[in-house]
């Protein structure tokens, strides 16, 4: 039985960044380059272990690649699975970064741009699409972090990637929590779910109705039922289970998503004291309100 190599001196931190056409891929590859990644658009799989081997004999001149990987290579992307079996043997534990829309956010994206989708051939932009998802979904659920990008302008993507990579500590867990109201869908991107809607709403109070979870009066009309206590310290003891295990299995992106009808009161309000929760466990943690203000 032959033994696995030690890790080359000097082999970089190395990042695929993939996912669905029209998603962001490049505006997410131009915000690691302006981070100090060095970027490789579009790079075969098959090439990954060279390009690494290549990197390490630059003696740590070269720490950072982001490669894009997607569909314009997909002649190559069946070898995708070999390349990642290559560099584990070669000690590298590539992080992987999945970005997504809904399919009716791509065709408006692509319509909009005038181009047709890599995988369209001779069909609609929405059979692209379809091929696309088939032939990523082994990929998405295997990445480090998913990123739905069907709610962000340019600056909201940029911000994300910036808040995952800017001074980064790869042993740490990152978590974002995200209120949503659930009129408006689930966010896809989303690891665990937490329905509030059991706890009574602040729409039907008058003087609370036009005031958001962020307002002191609503969230203390939230915390002021005895459920919503409970359910913030049971909630906590199971993040307490799953978070080392997320750590242990390589997982370094959290996304909790906390959902009530309408995502203004009470999602909102937990979902504050959920990151005060975490961040008192010490995880680095980012609150986002995805459904505040869309009334």
């Amino acid at each position: 039985m032959t033994a696995s190599p030690e890790p080359l001196p000097g082999v970089p931190e190395l990042t695929i960044l993939t996912g669905m056409s029209g998603a962001g891929r490049s505006t997410a590859a131009r915000c690691l380059e302006d981070l100090g990644w060095f970027v490789v658009d579009n790079l075969p799989p098959g090439l990954l272990g060279s390009m690494i081997e290549l990197a390490g004999l630059t003696q740590g001149s070269v720490p950072r690649i982001a490669v894009v990987v997607d569909v314009r290579g997909r002649s190559f992307f069946a070898d995708l699975r070999t390349a990642l079996d290559r560099l584990a043997f070669l000690a590298v534990d590539p992080r992987v970064v999945y970005l997504e829309a809904s399919d009716d956010v791509l065709v408006r994206r692509f319509e909009g741009v005038r181009r047709k989708h890599p995988l369209q051939d001779d069909g609609r932009i929405i059979d692209g699409i379809g091929r696309e998802r088939a032939l990523l979904e082994d990929l998405r659920g295997e990445a480090d972090l998913v990123i739905d990008t069907s709610e962000l302008n340019v600056h909201q993507l940029r911000m994300q990637i910036e808040q995952a990579f800017a001074g980064d500590e790869r042993t740490a867990l990152q978590a974002t929590v995200l209120s949503f109201g659930f009129k408006y869908g689930l966010p896809v991107d989303a690891d665990l779910v937490v329905d509030v809607r059991f706890l009574p709403n602040p729409h039907w109070v008058p003087e609370l109705r036009p005031l958001t979870g962020l307002d002191a009066s609503v969230a203390a009309y939230v915390f002021g039922n005895p459920d919503a206590d409970e359910l913030l310290r049971r909630y906590g003891d199971v993040l307490r289970l799953i978070v080392p295990g997320y750590l242990r299995e390589g997982k370094r992106y959290l996304t909790l998503a906390v959902g009530c009808t309408g995502g203004k009161h009470r999602s909102v309000a937990i979902a504050e004291a959920v990151g005060r929760l975490l961040r008192a466990e010490g995880i680095e943690t980012h609150v986002v309100h995805r459904d505040l203000g869309r009334e």
